[in-house]
């Protein structure tokens, strides 16, 4: 069977994370967007794993009791968590059960000021000491969004030796992040062993936001084992499908000033020592830092699923109204789209295009045309970077007409806003 599975989330336990990020919400927002395995996030705080202990357990897997909002789900969710090791490298666990999950909070508290505070905690302890406690407790491990400028491997190590030691083999993953993809990422050698994973770290269950990055696998049934085989390529489980915005659209892919948002080469921010003209630090572009990284052509390894970038189709409603993703015209429409086509994942990836002209509502001729141009590939950006999203401009092949949208100023400084 195949799934659709976004494994890195966080609840309303987390800083900086929206007070809907409950069970019920989740399940339904995952639901609709087409996502089978949802990652739980945050199972180290007591209070969240307290509402995961209450639903239904299979084979590692939580199957959501009842209904989310008042609807329907097919949600089912899987153990993980974040934590942020003493360099401030943050790591995603992905756990077999709640008893693994319970000796693994006992062995973290002794190190972390704020494990029973934070659904994503700070830990006293190395990228390669995490990685012990994680192999004690049977959970799988690896870097999240690694290439970014904050938070992350690739931006305090220069190899995952150097972050993970003697560890680095029970290392199965790597997320990539919202400003790379397997084309930046198998530029370097020491990942073409490793599964990439492509995950949301969504602080809030809005459409623009869960699962805008999932994976798809290849699985036998749904269950902590096949997930792990999958992971691990093994038994013929597999991971199919990346799916994933487009890296220049991401906030950091590009080196650019985090205060008034000027681009840089990096032999120019080198030249001002990092520092913008208005005085603004200039932080380093995941594209810059892969340049520096890679010691390959990028040829991906026969294992490497197909990478399909989107944007949420909120998002692409909105390019074609010339409106905000969250208004309530484009609410609308995307739910006119759920309704015929059940999810949005059959919207953006699985419904034959032609299907869009036999629909129960009389869908917007620019809103089919904005579908159309993204699928065909007929996108543009202008990259992001400093903390500031990359613009996006379609082009409908019938017409050569641009729709151009460029994202709002950025929402926060934040280390958690990924």
């Amino acid at each position: 069977m195949i799934i659709n599975s976004d494994l890195h989330i966080h609840s309303h336990y987390s800083a900086a994370t929206s007070p809907r990020m409950d069970l019920p919400t989740l399940a339904t927002e995952a639901s609709r967007k087409g996502i089978q395995l949802l990652g739980t996030g945050d199972c180290l705080h007591q209070k969240w794993l307290k509402g995961i202990r209450e639903q239904e357990e299979k084979k590692g897997i939580f199957y959501f009791k009842g209904t989310g909002e008042g609807k329907d789900t097919n949600t089912t969710f899987v153990l993980t968590v974040e934590v942020e090791d003493m360099k401030r490298v943050h790591h995603l666990l992905i756990l077999p059960s709640i008893s693994k999950t319970e000796e693994l909070y006992e062995s973290f508290r002794k190190y972390s000021p704020d494990i029973d505070s934070n659904g994503r905690p700070s830990l006293r302890l190395s990228g390669e000491e995490i990685a012990e406690h994680a192999k004690d407790a049977e959970a799988l491990i690896g870097p999240c969004h690694a290439f970014t400028p904050w938070t992350a491997l690739y931006a305090y190590h220069n190899s995952l030796r150097e972050c993970y030691g003697d560890m680095v083999g029970y290392v199965s993953f790597v997320e990539l992040g919202l400003s790379a993809d397997s084309s930046y990422a198998d530029r370097i050698k020491e990942l073409h062993e490793l599964t990439f994973l492509t995950n949301s770290d969504a602080h809030s269950p809005y459409p623009i936001r869960l699962a805008r990055e999932f994976n798809r696998f290849q699985v036998e049934d749904i269950s902590f084992d096949e997930l792990k085989a999958a992971i691990e390529r093994k038994r013929g489980r597999k991971p199919v499908l990346n799916v994933g915005v487009p890296p220049k659209e991401g906030k950091y892919n590009e080196s650019a000033c985090i205060r008034c948002y000027k681009h840089y080469s990096l032999r120019e921010a080198m030249i001002r020592k990092w520092r913008c003209e208005c005085g603004g630090l200039i932080k380093k572009g995941v594209r810059d830092r892969v340049n520096e990284l890679a010691d390959c052509d990028g040829t991906h390894p026969e294992h490497r699923p197909p990478y399909l970038h989107l944007i949420p189709l909120a998002e692409i409603i909105g390019l074609a109204l010339h409106k905000s993703a969250s208004s309530k015209s484009v609410t609308k429409i995307w739910e006119s789209l759920l309704a015929e086509f059940c999810t949005e994942v059959n919207v953006l990836v699985d419904a034959p295009i032609d299907d869009f002209h036999a629909t129960n509502f009389n869908l917007d001729a620019g809103v089919l045309k904005a579908i159309k141009a993204f699928r065909e590939g007929e996108i543009r950006i202008i990259p992001g970077g400093g903390g500031k999203y990359g613009v996006i401009k379609l082009k409908a092949k019938e017409t050569g007409e641009e729709i151009e949208v460029e994202r709002g100023q950025k929402e926060q400084l934040s280390l958690l806003d990924f």
